[in-house]
């Protein structure tokens, strides 16, 4: 039977989903960093414009609060809600004010980490570890905003530099789309080991390696052997006010491999979009198409994207270590004429 047609049961895609957007639901945390002070709380990031929270895990449960982007709330619990025709039953309790949509809340933490002085003259990659972070134009807190950089973004690491008047260490950032530097607060930033970009089966040959994009089940599955081992829900191309975006059907490669990248195109007020740090990006065409991290928003299951493939910051980590080409952490890409295959069908 051919990878495309093999059948994948619940069970098997619970078991394969551990790093993926359902983490969360099994527990599947954050690390605790060995040179940061942690909050232990696991926390959501509103990451709509507004959130409504409900007395019950449900749309028709009574409206008791609204919430805007950006406020950080306590996540205290997780329910599956009723309603068997649902994309995605999951729902945060959000403390004692009631239930929220996980589609709209990014799961955060917040992790204070000890500056790295030590930064190569090259640069390196860290990620930032608290909910949003606002970097500047300069290495103090009243220059002017350049970015607000959320929970889970990479960015590339050009060097640092004490404030002391503030008692504050800064970061210097390169932005790789506008080709600009700016600033964030080192402590809240964490530097990548190479370690931590340790090839996934590396011993698998290539061509054994598959990548397969299912839009209609909007689900992805990493084959080696023709056997599953990993999957994870997707957010494909949709169509939109401004246009339609569908993600290309067909065989592809990748052959183009980020850490990170400023992603922005179009008007903003009409389904254009800025977002410097995008994780993990995986390109398959030359126009742009990838499979890359989200931290925009949690709501995986039904298109919503400009023609990528988007899917939960922690899957895209995981199959950017298991895709070909490798990324060492002291290159901010790799580019070649070969990489892992990537199938999408319907």
């Amino acid at each position: 039977m051919s990878p495309s047609k093999r059948a994948i049961t619940r069970r098997d895609f619970l078991k394969l989903v551990g790093a993926s957007s359902l983490g969360l639901l099994a527990g599947n945390f954050p690390p605790k960093s060995q040179s940061a002070d942690l909050v232990m709380v696991q926390q959501g990031r509103v990451a709509s414009p507004s959130i409504s929270i409900y007395d019950s895990p449900s749309l028709k449960g009574k409206l008791v609060k609204v919430y805007w982007r950006d406020l950080v709330l306590p996540i205290t619990n997780i329910a599956i809600s009723d309603d068997a025709e649902a994309y995605n039953r999951v729902w945060y309790q959000i403390g004692d004010a009631g239930y929220a949509y996980s589609g709209d809340i990014q799961p955060v933490q917040t992790v204070l980490n000890h500056p790295d002085f030590q930064i190569p003259r090259t640069g390196t990659l860290a990620e930032v570890t608290v909910p949003f972070t606002d970097s500047r134009e300069e290495p103090q807190e009243n220059s002017k905003l350049a970015y607000r950089l959320y929970y889970e973004t990479t960015h590339w690491v050009m060097g640092v530099t004490p404030n002391l008047e503030e008692r504050k260490t800064w970061y210097r950032l390169y932005d790789d789309r506008f080709k600009q530097v700016y600033y964030a607060r080192a402590d809240h930033l964490r530097i990548i080991p190479q370690a931590e970009l340790a090839p996934i089966s590396p011993n698998v040959p290539r061509l054994l390696k598959k990548i397969e994009v299912r839009l209609i089940q909007q689900l992805l599955v990493a084959y080696e052997y023709s056997r599953p081992v990993f999957a994870t829900r997707i957010a494909s191309g949709a169509r939109m006010r401004s246009g339609t975006y569908t993600t290309p059907l067909g065989t592809f490669m990748t052959s183009y491999k980020r850490h990170s990248r400023h992603m922005a195109a179009g008007d903003i007020a009409s389904n254009g979009y800025d977002l410097p740090g995008v994780p993990w990006v995986m390109y398959i065409t030359k126009s742009g198409i990838s499979i890359h991290g989200t931290y925009w928003h949690n709501d995986f299951g039904r298109p919503r994207s400009h023609g990528c493939v988007n899917i939960s910051v922690k899957a895209a980590k995981w199959l950017f270590r298991w895709t070909q080409p490798e990324v060492p952490q002291t290159q901010p890409y790799v580019y070649k004429d070969v990489g892992t295959n990537v199938e999408i069908i319907e």
